[in-house]
């Protein structure tokens, strides 16, 4: 397992162009992005290429999220728009060379029809598939905990397990967040193991602060045995709120990287498409 930075939470401090290179010069050895559009894709791809950075993954536009928006997956009246939101993505994760993007449901509202939202989410996922897949990159959906995000539609793991499966392509899978998951599993090794191989991407913060690992409640040595053997072996993702400036919180890395050698990951499946 290799460890990202998510440069849309990390390196705050700095422009984004310029949070390629200092991930690299603390240690990392790759980044994501949660939103790249209010830049260039070329420039981003440039700056990354110079840092020596890979750009792991980016989500796919959310909505407006000025207006509150949290995705568009899971909203009936929104297709189109959807839609559109995948096409606007395409272009940056090629040009990104991103082999990941993200799905986020969104918060359909009080009123909804929870199987409508559903059935939208299906036929989105596998729209967001049938684009992506074509260009080598894997779709996914996250499970978001209701205390951070109240009202999210996808607010634990069972439902997102049953989205990906009944939309039923091979390009599709679970982000797994174990901030997001450990707030809302009673056990979050039987988790991992739940979502087994659909498991495509994940990230990590501790709780109940999402701050830097190693200064809450989960247990990230046991954490990375369960996933070793669900067979992950690809990225990790620093998606946290660093409680001072950035660079001075990352005592953490060496002890993460010390975990993952301990939990053998070494021998597990590659969750590449």
């Amino acid at each position: 397992m290799r460890i990202a930075a998510n440069i849309s939470m990390l390196f705050t401090e700095l422009a984004l162009p310029q949070r390629f290179a200092a991930a690299r010069e603390a240690g990392f050895d790759g980044v994501e992005i949660q939103f790249p559009y209010e830049h260039e894709a070329e420039a981003l791809a440039a700056a990354a290429r110079a840092a020596g950075m890979p750009v792991v993954l980016i989500n796919v536009p959310a909505g407006d999220l000025a207006a509150g928006d949290v995705g568009l997956g899971a909203l009936p009246g929104r297709r189109a728009e959807f839609r559109a939101a995948v096409a606007r993505c395409i272009p940056y994760a090629r040009a990104l060379g991103v082999r990941r993007v993200n799905v986020l449901a969104g918060r359909p509202g009080p009123a909804a029809d929870p199987a409508a939202c559903h059935a939208a989410l299906v036929g989105n996922l596998r729209h967001a598939a049938e684009c992506l897949a074509p260009s080598g990159i894997r779709v996914m959906v996250e499970p978001v905990n209701p205390h951070d995000v109240p009202g999210f539609f996808l607010d634990r793991l069972a439902p997102a397990v049953r989205a990906v499966r009944e939309a039923g392509h091979p390009g599709l899978g679970v982000q797994f967040d174990l901030y997001h998951m450990a707030r809302t599993e009673p056990d979050l090794g039987a988790a991992i193991a739940e979502a087994g191989g659909l498991i495509g991407h994940v990230q990590f913060a501790d709780t109940p602060g999402r701050h830097e690992p190693f200064t809450g409640g989960i247990d990230f040595a046991g954490a990375l045995a369960a996933l070793a053997r669900a067979g992950y072996a690809d990225w990790l993702a620093a998606e946290y709120r660093p409680a001072g400036r950035t660079q001075d919180g990352l005592g953490w890395l060496p002890r993460l990287r010390a975990a993952i050698q301990g939990a053998g990951s070494g021998n597990s499946r590659s969750s590449a498409m």
